[in-house]
Formats: C-alpha cells, sequence, structure tokens
C-alpha cells in the first residue's frame, strides 16, 4: 500500500494499531534507559576531559609567563647559588 493511498479502519483497528504502538514504545523504554545513561556518561567524560585539558594550558601558560619575566629568573638563578654555596 502507497503512503498515497487512503486507509479506511474501523474503531476497532485503530484501537489496535494504537495498542501495537503502544506496545512497542513500552517494550523499547528499558533500552532506550540504557542508552540515556550511556550517553550522559561519555558526555560526563568528555566534559571532564576537556577541564583537565583547560587546566593543563593554564599551568603551562602560567609557567611560560614566569620563565620570560627577568625577576624570576634572576630570583632562580639566586636561589641556585644559595644551593651550590650550602652544599659541602
Amino acid at each position: 500500500m502507497s503512503s498515497e493511498e487512503r486507509v479506511n479502519l474501523s474503531k476497532e483497528e485503530v484501537q489496535e494499531r494504537r495498542d501495537q504502538i503502544t506496545k512497542f514504545y513500552e517494550s523499547n523504554i528499558s533500552h532506550l534507559r540504557v542508552q540515556l545513561e550511556y550517553e550522559e556518561l561519555l558526555t560526563k567524560i568528555e566534559e571532564n576531559r576537556a577541564k583537565r585539558l583547560q587546566a593543563q594550558v593554564i599551568i603551562a601558560q602560567v609557567y611560560a609567563s614566569q620563565e620570560d619575566n627577568p625577576a624570576n629568573q634572576k630570583a632562580k638563578e639566586e636561589f641556585e647559588k644559595q644551593l651550590n654555596t650550602n652544599k659541602v
């Protein structure tokens, strides 16, 4: 039967089709719940990966800016000099 053909169903047939559709949906709900849980877990994993990557970028930027600062370089040299003089 093509989609253009009109189907004349009795009230009983319509009710029977509705019942079949309802039964189909109800039988798939448990599968959909599992899929939903799976998708939510994947989303949380991806969000945490993105947060971790963002934190690593921020830390790298902070370290890079500290190395570029001449005052930090001088303090580092003085600290290393003190460490070397304290060695016996």
